[in-house]
């Protein structure tokens, strides 16, 4: 039980490890200009840690959500790179990125909601 609150909470220091990594190569030093202005939202890191899904909310157009993407598969290499550097670890995880769509979502719902309670007065 103890050994398994150990690696979650490793694992939890990783994936934020990672995060503020991937913030600070957005923030400056990625130059290609097809990736707009996003930051990342959150990080989940699989359980063997060979893996993480890193979900970017772009703001901007759904087109320009779409070539920000393009550019980070793009320069993954480079990412991955940069962060086997800045972390001073052997292996980075495997990443793959992912629009978050959670802000449209819940806008969505908000009008829901609203539209329902406009129906029922």
């Amino acid at each position: 039980m103890l050994e398994q609150r150990g690696r979650q909470y490793r694992r939890e220091r990783v994936g934020e490890a990672i995060k503020e990594e991937i913030t600070a190569l957005l923030e400056g030093e990625l130059g290609d200009p097809r990736i707009a202005l996003c930051n990342v939202t959150e990080i989940l890191l699989a359980p063997d840690g060979k893996s993480a899904r890193v979900f970017i909310h772009v703001e901007g157009t759904k087109d320009e959500a779409e070539e920000t993407l393009r550019g980070l598969n793009d320069a993954m290499g480079y990412i991955r790179h940069e962060l086997k550097e800045g972390m001073g670890v052997r292996h980075v995880p495997e990443l793959t990125f992912i629009l978050d769509r959670s802000g449209q979502y819940g806008a969505r719902i908000d009008e829901l909601l609203t539209r329902i309670k406009k129906r029922k007065k």
